[in-house]
């Protein structure tokens, strides 16, 4: 057949770890000096198992009809080598099993010898003496004593007549826990006619004497020899796997590969699709103009009822505010790259008013100092008056747009003004200070401000002066609620300016 069957390819899956396997197609050119030197019959199809010599199969079978299970007695009799080399533990075990009964004895006869020319002759006639004694219970076996120290010095005892020579053990393996019974011929394997004459008389006494096996002893584990090939067979299977997909690829019906095609540029397309859609999304609130008044109003309500209601009822976690200065050093973490959801309030105030505005900002803003979402800071206007008109510019009709040349530019007051920053979205509320006069009967007096923030102040006078800069920020805690509602109307602006 110019196809491999389905059922050899199986067969050849199944004993991959054991076996190689090949396949000839009698009928292309070139094959008959193949078909001549092993014998076949071209109309019968023929397996072959081929051990130490490939000049000579091991074991033939031929039928009209290869079943499965003539395939798998042929080749379950045929795994291993005629003079198998233990490589690790599991093999030992599976060559040389424990017996469960006296009739299910086993016996190991192991060469000990090492690589190279120099134990190639002892190795060849180890060989060929197993090849004329094999039987069913008899396994011969061969280990390198580098590979195997601990192996080898267990059963020859270090003794120096075996340095450098190869040596044979006959065992017996009496359980799972490494307990062996052996016996070592008292001279090395040279492979001689003497040698073999000596071993072949030890075997038929073990058959009927198995107290020959007179020495015990506890074996280690084999080392795994075949350890460290992982990673390259691992390289191997994968490039194996590579060009398997571009064979199915490139040389396949493409009508076959078009649904998988399909499933794949589909996924890419959502994948990017949605990094897009993100990207833009974020991007968006960076627009000049301010969105409509019914999608604002939408958008504050839902955004801000989830970030800010559960968090407006708290209880405020310390004894006093936190306010700090709003400079050039903490510019950047406290505002142009706050994290979402995050605003700073902060207030404006000159160095003649600071301690003032402060007392009474701290009074405004204390029931809010729960929320985790909020900062407090300040501004002094000495230093950046530049910076808070540039932001007032984006305040429709919050203040006049004042003229550098006007005389009264340096003289505008601003003291009082609190802005709610939102760092990520590029936006900020205002709150612009009452005029003296309008709430003046409903303040109380400046001493109950100054008794409930500062035990300190208790007895001193409040010079009207300090209780009309007070008054600026009556009803701060009114518009801090509407902050928190979403319902305050939020000016847009491109960037952040810098903080000079």
């Amino acid at each position: 057949m110019p196809v491999v069957p389905l059922l050899y390819k199986l067969t050849a899956f199944a004993y991959r770890d054991y076996l190689s396997f090949g396949y000839v197609y009698v009928g292309l050119r070139g094959t008959e000096e193949l078909s001549s030197q092993y014998n076949i019959n071209v109309y019968t199809p023929t397996m072959m198992i081929f051990k130490e010599n490939i000049d000579k199969p091991a074991d033939v079978v031929q039928a009209r009809e290869m079943k499965k299970q003539l395939i798998d007695d042929f080749l379950s009799q045929n795994k291993f080598l005629m003079v198998a080399r233990l490589t690790n533990q599991k093999l030992f075990q599976e060559l040389c099993p424990v017996k469960k009964t006296h009739r299910q004895r086993k016996h190991c006869v192991v060469l000990l010898t090492g690589e190279g020319e120099k134990f190639a002759e002892a190795y060849e006639a180890f060989l060929t003496f197993a090849v004329a004694n094999t039987k069913d219970t008899l396994k011969f076996v061969h280990i390198y004593n580098d590979r195997q120290p601990d192996f080898a010095d267990t059963l020859l005892m270090d003794d120096e007549k075996y340095r450098g020579k190869s040596a044979v053990v006959i065992l017996e393996r009496r359980n799972t826990a490494g307990k062996v019974a052996y016996k070592t011929l008292e001279e090395a394997w040279q492979g001689s006619k003497e040698d073999n004459f000596i071993l072949l008389d030890l075997l038929d006494q073990l058959r009927t004497d198995p107290g020959l096996l007179s020495s015990e002893t506890v074996l280690a584990d084999l080392n795994d020899e075949l350890a460290p090939m992982f990673l390259i067979r691992w390289l191997y299977s994968t490039l194996d796997y590579i060009s398997d997909c571009w064979d199915s690829v490139f040389h396949s019906n493409w009508r076959e590969m078009m649904p998988l095609l399909s499933l794949l540029f589909s996924a890419l397309f959502i994948l990017f699709g949605t990094v897009i859609v993100q990207a833009f999304s974020d991007s968006s609130d960076t627009r000049d103009s301010p969105p409509s008044e019914k999608e604002e109003t939408a958008a504050k309500t839902e955004k801000n009822n989830t970030s800010f209601s559960k968090e407006s009822n708290r209880i405020p976690k310390k004894g006093f505010v936190e306010v700090t200065e709003l400079t050039g050093i903490n510019y950047t973490s406290n505002l142009v790259r706050l994290r979402p959801g995050h605003m700073n309030v902060v207030l404006i105030l000159s160095n003649s008013t600071k301690t003032a505005l402060l007392q009474k900002f701290a009074l405004e803003v204390y029931t809010f100092t729960g929320s985790s979402s909020l900062h407090f800071s300040f501004l002094s206007l000495d230093k950046h008056r530049e910076w808070l008109e540039y932001l007032l510019e984006f305040a429709q009709d919050a203040a006049p747009i004042p003229n550098q040349y006007d005389k009264h530019f340096l003289e505008r007051d601003y003291t009082g003004y609190v802005l709610a920053l939102n760092g990520h979205k590029k936006y900020f509320c205002l709150f612009k200070p009452h005029k003296s006069g309008d709430e003046a009967g409903t303040l109380g007096s400046c001493e109950d401000y100054e008794s409930s923030l500062h035990t300190e102040g208790r007895g001193k006078s409040c010079s009207p002066r300090s209780r009309s800069v007070k008054n600026k920020l009556h009803k701060l805690s009114f518009w801090m609620e509407r902050l928190l509602e979403g319902s305050l109307q939020r000016f847009y602006i491109p960037s952040w300016p810098a903080l000079d």
